[in-house]
């Protein structure tokens, strides 16, 4: 007699009708163990406290509205504490109490409605096992009744349409959740000026020198060799007391030399570079991430995150990954002492393609 080797249940051979009805169609030998398992069915239901005592499901009905309420009370200080405690430049402590009380009113809102809905489950809604059977993908018209039906039990057991203080204030809870952080999305600029224009410009000018990044060393053309890469920033971008870090964020070029017969350029943009040297902006067009890989070989600019690859010597247009337009390029002459200079700003917004959507 054989034995399961992981179980040590006895194993026997079915005979044959046996395994033509439950193995109708396969090949090899069926095998059943002696002791096959048994159902248990449920266990006997135990009614809660909620469900026996009047009092403690108003009780339980009103800490479920309450922490909804709770969590609507959340949502608005987090707005009111933005407003209230501003974060002020270079001071740490306004930067500490805003961070603060904006979370703590988030987290509020958020576990408002975590705790309300957990309790709203485990104290007022239906308790009763059930068996939930699986059908085929394709439904019969009948099941899909059935499952309409199903929907509408469930709403009767949950009490969503019945509970209708529970539900109204759950709703407002989840309207007024999202609130804060629309709010907290226009600090992302400064407050006194548009945000458009901010991301529609940077800090590069007619006659503004290429430097080295980050030690700001102007750039002679003579510097810049054949297959060689460099990260610039524009000049005086050092000296700045605010928004050193938003500026750079923007005007960050990465600085390039090829054969110039290698070059393919675009049609008005044929003195935009320099004896094979070029300047296109170091943020992806996808969703801003430094493109800071190049390769020399096949003059090809890589974005490490998320892999988009951006041909050098066509105007570094995307040759693959998920960017949607080609990386800004910067037009650059030589001023009068050798040293490489930018002709003007970008002629188009740097970043992510969604940052030119005013």
């Amino acid at each position: 007699m054989a034995q399961d080797d992981n179980s040590g249940v006895d194993l026997v051979a079915a005979d044959s009708s046996h395994a033509e009805q439950e193995f109708a169609g396969s090949t090899g030998t069926a095998v059943i163990p002696r002791d096959a398992f048994e159902n248990p069915g449920f266990e006997p239901h135990r009614p809660r406290v909620t469900d026996e005592n009047p009092k403690r499901e108003k009780r339980a009905q009103r800490t479920v509205y309450t922490l909804f309420y709770l969590s609507i009370l959340g949502s608005v200080w987090a707005i009111a504490a933005y407003m209230l405690f501003p974060m002020e430049s270079n001071d740490v402590g306004a930067v500490r109490l805003n961070n603060m009380f904006v979370g703590i009113g988030v987290t509020l809102a958020l576990l408002g409605i975590g705790f309300g809905a957990v309790h709203w489950g485990k104290s007022l809604m239906t308790s009763a096992e059930s068996i939930d059977i699986r059908h085929p993908i394709s439904s019969t018209p009948a099941t899909q009744q059935g499952a309409v039906e199903v929907m509408r039990q469930a709403d009767e057991e949950s009490g969503f349409s019945r509970r209708t203080v529970i539900r109204n204030s759950l709703i407002g809870a989840l309207l007024a959740f999202p609130l804060p952080a629309v709010v907290l999305f226009r600090g992302l600029a400064p407050q006194d000026q548009l945000p458009v224009e901010l991301l529609s410009h940077t800090m590069w000018r007619r006659g503004t020198r290429l430097t080295l990044d980050p030690s700001g060393t102007p750039i002679k053309a003579s510097d810049v060799t054949i297959g060689s890469a460099f990260h610039v920033v524009p000049e005086g971008l050092a000296e700045l007391e605010h928004g050193k870090l938003e500026e750079k964020a923007k005007a960050a070029v990465l600085l390039m030399r090829l054969e110039p017969s290698q070059l393919n350029p675009a049609p008005g943009r044929e003195d935009w570079a320099y004896d094979g040297i070029v300047a296109y902006s170091k943020i992806c067009t996808h969703v801003g991430c430094p493109v800071a890989l190049y390769e020399q070989h096949t003059h090809h600019l890589l974005c490490p995150c998320h892999q988009s690859q951006f041909d050098v010597s066509n105007n570094c247009e995307v040759i693959f990954g998920p960017a949607k337009r080609a990386l800004p390029q910067l037009p650059i002459a030589v001023d009068d002492e050798g040293y490489l200079v930018a002709q003007s700003d970008f002629n188009e917004p740097v970043g992510p393609s969604f940052w030119e959507r005013h």
